[in-house]
């Protein structure tokens, strides 16, 4: 076998029929803001990009499968062809299942399918009044909450980073965290490919051995561009880790604009389309037909002060944008979530996070990183914002369900009972249906002032603590057969050992 270790070629045609499996379904319209001349102008930017300026690689397996595939290569910069991306993008699958070890958590990417995860990578967590780094009982703590809350379809991956354990190892603890603690699907380690390989074998225990992984993934991993137009090579380890097992890559440029990009939102997307393509192209080369993401964050700096800014205007832009360019492409698409910038779980985190998971269903994402928990530019998970935002997301999911029109809907029966004048309060229309005919709140209030004062007068952050003390309380770990547990325990144990933890 050749440097690049190119695998078989998965066998799924891209117009295939794929399983259906329960979660939510975006039925509603896709919001579409980009003509046609404007979409060609975009093609045209990043055909130039790749052309004349290329994108560097700094991994010599991928440079060997470039070179093989007749790209032309200049140290570490790759020049394309365009046709030729588009050529291995049409490769992918347009849809894929993820299996989760309960059947019924199981996700579809692609199509009209919304699968929803926890906030991904912060160091820090807040609780309360109180900051501080994250711990391995917090990230147990996260991992428990996402499981309790049906809304979400994943704990994710790093949900906090657990600074009290080893560094080299602790990837091992959050992977079995994940897989014990909740029964959905999770997110791979992508530090390093050992990391990649570690989580790949604790996925082959846990479901039954490599074949079966293969045949319907159980992961996905989160590959980021090192934008503007590198991608780097810890990054490359792990997609060739992943996609050699099968296992889908979200393939995403980083992009603050006015740092990692020009400030203009064209430029931006531009850049985006160019990095996106270029790494997905390298996932079909390393094995044709492999699962893959059009993966997308997109917002930009605060040009007075540098700081990265989040649930914008232009990041709501481009997200809409991104949608309607990955599904040009035939690609599933992950971008959005519950952004904001604000350190505390304040009316600025709501209505940043509202601003960014607005157009995340307008765009209709397929796999949305950061439904839950993130604070202060991603620095730190909280446990208040985790239950604003499946607050919002609840509402978000309700407000996109479309309505059932039928005679029984249109209830002309209760206009009969009522007549003139009258209420509906006590019609049997009403009645029937008052338990579920709205949607009910998991923490906002409607308590007349009087009340509110006599429990408490607590504000949301208040009642969020409350709330997500309560969940932890109702929590109970789903089942796992205890061989499979035990073989999990051995296998993070000797690795943790021969890593030097």
């Amino acid at each position: 076998m050749r440097l690049g270790c190119r695998s078989a070629p998965v066998k799924q045609n891209r117009q295939d029929p794929v399983q259906e499996v329960g979660m939510f379904r975006n039925k509603m319209p896709r919001y579409e803001i980009l003509s046609e001349d404007a979409m060609s102008k975009l093609d045209a930017g990043w055909r130039r990009i790749v052309t004349e300026i290329g994108v560097e690689f700094d991994s010599e397996r991928a440079l060997t499968l470039f070179r093989e595939a007749g790209q032309k290569v200049e140290g570490q910069n790759v020049f394309f062809d365009p046709e030729w991306i588009l050529e291995q993008v049409a490769l992918a699958p347009r849809e894929f299942d993820v299996q989760a070890r309960n059947p019924e958590h199981s996700i579809h990417i692609g199509g009209d399918a919304m699968a929803f995860g926890a906030v991904y990578g912060p160091p820090f967590v807040r609780e309360g009044d109180v900051r501080r780094d994250a711990t391995m009982n917090d990230f147990e703590r996260f991992a428990k909450l996402a499981q309790v809350f049906p809304v979400l379809d994943s704990a994710g991956g790093v949900i906090c980073e657990p600074n009290d354990t080893p560094l080299d190892s602790r990837h091992l603890d959050m992977t079995y965290a994940l897989q014990t603690l909740t029964d959905k699907v999770y997110m791979g380690n992508v530090v390093s490919g050992v990391n990649a390989r570690d989580t790949i074998r604790m996925g082959e225990i846990l479901f039954g051995g490599r074949e079966a992984i293969e045949q319907t993934p159980v992961s996905i991993s989160l590959i980021n561009c090192n934008s503007p137009l590198h991608w780097d090579d810890r990054m490359l380890e792990s997609l060739f880790e992943y996609t050699l097992a099968g296992q889908p890559c979200v393939v995403t440029p980083f992009i603050l604009m006015g740092a990692m990009s020009p400030v203009t939102i064209p430029a931006a997307l531009v850049q985006q389309i160019a990095e996106a393509l270029t790494g997905i192209a390298l996932t079909q080369l390393i094995r044709p037909g492999a699962p893959v993401i059009f993966g997308s964050f997109l917002s930009n700096i605060d040009m007075q002060s540098g700081s990265p800014t989040f649930g914008t205007p232009e990041s709501g832009i481009g997200l809409l944008c991104t949608g309607q360019i990955a599904r040009h492409f035939g690609l599933p698409f992950r971008s959005g979530g519950g952004l904001t910038s604000s350190q505390v779980a304040d009316a600025q985190a709501g209505y940043e996070a509202l601003m960014t998971m607005l157009p995340t269903f307008l765009a209709g994402a397929n796999w949305v990183m950061h439904s839950a928990g993130w604070l202060e530019g991603g620095l730190v998970a909280g446990f208040e914002k985790f239950i604003v935002d499946v607050e919002i997301l609840q509402m978000m999911q309700a407000e996109f369900t479309p309505l059932e029109i039928d005679e029984d809907s249109l209830a002309f029966g209760a206009h009969l009972e009522v007549g003139h004048g009258g209420h509906f309060l006590g019609a049997m229309h009403t009645m029937e249906r008052f338990r579920t005919c709205f949607y009910r709140p998991l923490l906002s209030s409607s308590e007349n002032y009087e009340r509110w004062m006599r429990n408490g007068s607590l504000d949301t952050n208040a009642r969020a603590s409350k709330t997500y003390q309560a969940k932890l309380e109702e929590y109970v770990a789903p089942p796992l057969d205890d061989a499979v547990r035990l073989e999990l325990e051995e296998y993070v144990v000797r690795r943790r050992a021969e890593l030097g933890d």
